[in-house]
């Protein structure tokens, strides 16, 4: 796994809404990420979606996941999942990536 890739997942999830001085911390290690990632790389920043949206960073992360080899879940992961997990598949379904 690359280093900046590393650096991302060691800084855990995005903060929600209520953090200011960590979100551009976390904008630029996730530029510093050269996409395409891999399929471990994609796996792992799956783990890094916050509570919400993080005024549009999650939208980032999601475009860079889907930058790996898709789809990185192939079954419906639930109701209870996180919402951006729930995304990533129906965006995969609605693809033709998973049936």
């Amino acid at each position: 796994m690359r280093p900046e890739v590393q650096a991302f997942l060691a800084a855990g999830p995005l903060p929600g809404w209520d953090a200011s001085e960590e979100l551009d911390r976390r904008v630029q290690q996730l530029e510093a990420i050269p996409a395409p990632v891999t399929g471990d790389e994609a796996r792992a920043l799956a783990s890094c979606f916050g509570p919400d949206d993080c005024y549009g960073v999650a939208w980032t992360l999601l475009h860079l996941i889907e930058t790996g080899p898709n789809p990185i879940l192939t079954t419906d992961p639930g109701p209870d999942a996180n919402e951006w997990h729930q995304r990533l598949y129906s965006r995969a379904v609605n693809g033709g990536l998973v049936p």
